[in-house]
């Protein structure tokens, strides 16, 4: 009757130490899980917000641009410094539109991203000041809803 409940004993002692590594792994997974997908939404806050600050700089270039080349505005910095300035802020934007287009998995947010930065990119080619208010709104709708769709994905 001893040996009985012995082994009685050790089955249930194997069996719950069984059942528990099971739950632990489980648990083990879900937690892997989630700390992956915390990373991934990070990665996403950060390289989005990025990319909508660089756009936002690229703007308030291609505006400068397009304010000395029209208006004669003065700025402390010449035609060719401002052009310079905006060629460099564009690298910028390309550099982090690339890292867009890696972490998202949605295709209509990297094709956002791509339509706010065309539309950027026309500002300099405005004939009047009808056309420049025009272009930079359009330009400023579609980085507000560039930011507006990665607020959704993150």
């Amino acid at each position: 009757m001893e040996a009985v409940a012995s082994v009685i004993a050790v089955v249930g002692t194997l069996l719950g130490v069984g059942v528990s590594q099971l739950f632990q792994q489980r648990a083990l997974a879900r937690t892997e899980r989630f700390a992956q997908t915390e990373r991934l939404r990070q990665e996403r806050l950060q390289v989005y917000s990025a990319y909508a600050g660089a756009l936002f700089n690229y703007l308030r270039a291609q505006m400068d641009r397009w304010l000395l080349d029209h208006e004669q505005r003065e700025f402390d910095a010449t035609k060719a410094g401002l052009k310079a300035r905006s060629f460099d802020q564009r690298g910028q934007v390309n550099e982090a539109l690339y890292r867009v287009r890696l972490v998202t998995d949605r295709p209509e947010l990297a094709q956002f991203a791509q339509t706010a930065l065309d539309k950027v990119a026309r500002i300099p080619g405005a004939a009047d000041r009808e056309e420049y208010t025009a272009a930079y709104r359009a330009a400023e709708e579609a980085i507000d809803g560039f930011v507006a769709l990665a607020k959704e994905h993150v």
